[in-house]
């Protein structure tokens, strides 16, 4: 599992790298501006999360429960998100919104939630067993 993590977090991160590359210069003349912000929140939150996908690889052994579903919580809401947000904008600015997306986005955010919940909870418990 800690492999998995570390790849699909390198991999987020260099495709956040790509995406927020064509969004800037690509779709920039394509995508009006609030369009283009909607954009840039998919790319932020897909960086700051490929991050913590990686944070989370380095530090944790995936041998519970609790660090394996909070790894599947960044993965699974990292593409249920920022991916439902980028088909939305790019869907709209070809005259063919995808509304089916527009619920998947919120759902995916509630996954990175329960992801951070489940990071600090297994944060604290390491840190209470090196402490002791």
């Amino acid at each position: 599992m800690k492999e998995l993590v570390l790849i699909i977090g390198g991999t987020y991160g260099t495709l956040a790298v790509f995406f927020g590359a064509f969004g800037a210069h690509a779709l920039k003349k394509k995508l009006n501006n609030d369009q283009l912000k909607s954009f840039e929140t998919g790319v932020k939150y897909q960086i700051y999360h490929a991050l913590i996908l990686i944070i989370s690889g380095v530090i944790f052994p995936f041998f519970t429960l609790s660090q394996q579903i909070m790894a599947w919580c960044f993965i699974i809401g990292i593409l249920l998100f920022s991916f439902s947000i980028y088909g939305l904008i790019l869907s709209d600015a070809a005259g063919r919104k995808l509304k089916f997306l527009g619920p998947v986005t919120p759902f995916g955010g509630l996954l990175l939630i329960i992801g951070w919940i489940l990071f600090t909870i297994n944060s604290a418990n390491i840190a209470l067993y090196l402490n002791n």
